[in-house]
């Protein structure tokens, strides 16, 4: 891993709120993902599950967490299993995790290999009456791939078909919700990035540059600060590609007087920010472009005022699209008409901003949280309303990463971040 060292407190701490929202005498079990092969012997940079991660700390594929707060054997109460390390591992792979090591990142006192796993769990589910698995039960999940996770669900049920079952992700779903201290400073470091990256290409753009050399500007940039790199394919989209809201191909050459749309940003310990700016090629904006810029940037900061506990989604984004309804009129993209015969289930604005404007972020892109609850204190969202005119030739979405507070407006992960059109204008020239 490139990033720092982080406090195993951390991990103490959310092990322990998931214990309290577990059933008496139950058993939760989460593994490591997969290393996903490509073809021949190659195979995709590891990515560890969130999960395992934000319980433990491991950073490791083959890992496997169980967690048993009423076992009473009290070495069992949290065990860890890793695979076991030899020096001949460390020459073809580097170092992997030793038991000492993975109890300093973690915090768990019993580590085994990951070989005594099925003899430990036959102890283990002697005492327990409820397993609990981990289902991906994310509101935008939607894969056909079958996860470690979904092999050894299948593979427990079928050794212990007598216990009860219980899900781990409702838990998950709020506990991950909520970030500590320690994950905001994560956060604002993969923000700071992030803002590094952003300078860099405002001093490299000029017309005739490639949306792929935008790319390569950032990813230097990202990794040199310890980011393993991009927290989310970038979009980089010239021109009318804008208005593609996932182009990703990033293969088309920059034209004087067209504007930029960024939809990227680094991580940091796998923890993810999420930006959105829109520059000129040519270092100034149009009147006509400044005026859209303007309006996006004012939604913006008008629906961040808006994310406050007690919040509510559904709520939320009406109101939202009250406001975009109110600059379009004010640009002329709509009339009075337009809102008059409109449909309600998609309402006349949706024509120019045809996506949602916040999500929760944190260490995934499109986070944990339960969208049917209200917004509470630590809850990070972003805010990425957008104007997208095809016929015009341009797309512009700004997106920050917020925190919500207690009391008050949310604090913005980003607001160091260049964002206004003069300031943006005047980086550009100067």
């Amino acid at each position: 891993m490139k990033y720092h060292k982080i406090d195993a407190q951390l991990y103490l701490k959310n092990r322990k709120n998931f214990a309290a929202a577990m059933k008496p005498n139950s058993l939760a079990i989460f593994n490591s993902n997969d290393t996903y092969p490509i073809s021949a012997d190659s195979t995709m940079p590891f990515e560890q599950h969130r999960d395992i991660l934000y319980l433990s700390g491991v950073d490791q594929e083959e890992s496997v967490l169980m967690l048993f707060p009423d076992c009473p054997n009290e070495n069992l109460r949290e065990v860890l299993f890793v695979t076991e390390t030899n020096d001949h591992i460390a020459v073809w792979e580097g170092a992997k995790l030793t038991k000492e090591a993975a109890l300093e990142t973690s915090g768990i006192k019993t580590v085994f290999w990951l070989q005594d796993l099925e003899k430990v769990l036959f102890e283990m589910s002697s005492y327990c009456d409820t397993l609990y698995i981990n289902t991906n039960e994310h509101y935008r999940a939607n894969t056909t791939t079958e996860t470690r996770e979904d092999r050894f669900t299948k593979w427990l049920l079928a050794k212990y078909p007598a216990h009860s079952v219980a899900k781990s992700n409702p838990i998950l779903q709020r506990l991950r919700a909520v970030k500590d201290p320690i994950e905001l400073d994560l956060m604002q470091n993969a923000c700071d990035i992030t803002d590094k990256g952003f300078r860099r290409i405002l001093d490299f753009i000029k017309p005739g540059v490639w949306e792929y050399e935008i790319e390569a500007e950032l990813l230097h940039e990202f990794v040199r600060n310890r980011s393993k790199g991009f927290a989310y394919t970038p979009i980089i989209a010239s021109g009318n590609n804008a208005n593609v809201l996932h182009y990703v191909e990033n293969n088309q050459q920059c034209k004087a007087g067209d504007l930029i749309l960024f939809d990227v940003a680094a991580e940091y310990a796998n923890y993810k920010s999420d930006l959105s700016r829109t520059v000129p090629v040519s270092g100034k904006f149009s009147d006509r472009q400044k005026a859209v810029y303007n309006a996006v940037n004012h939604v913006k900061k008008e629906a961040t005022k808006l994310l406050v506990p007690g919040t509510l989604w559904k709520e939320y984004h009406v109101e939202v699209g009250n406001i975009m309804t109110s600059e379009l009129l004010k640009l002329g993209l709509l009339d009075k008409a337009d809102i008059q015969n409109e449909d309600k289930n998609w309402p006349a604005y949706k024509q120019y901003f045809m996506h949602g404007t916040s999500h929760h972020i944190g260490l995934d892109t499109h986070d944990y949280g339960l969208l049917h609850e209200p917004m509470q204190a630590n809850n990070v969202f972003t805010v990425e309303p957008g104007i997208y005119i095809p016929k015009e030739g341009f797309g512009i979405r700004l997106e920050d990463d917020v925190v919500v507070q207690a009391k008050g407006e949310p604090i913005n992960l980003m607001g160091n971040i260049p964002i206004e059109a003069n300031e943006i204008e005047d980086i550009m020239q100067g």
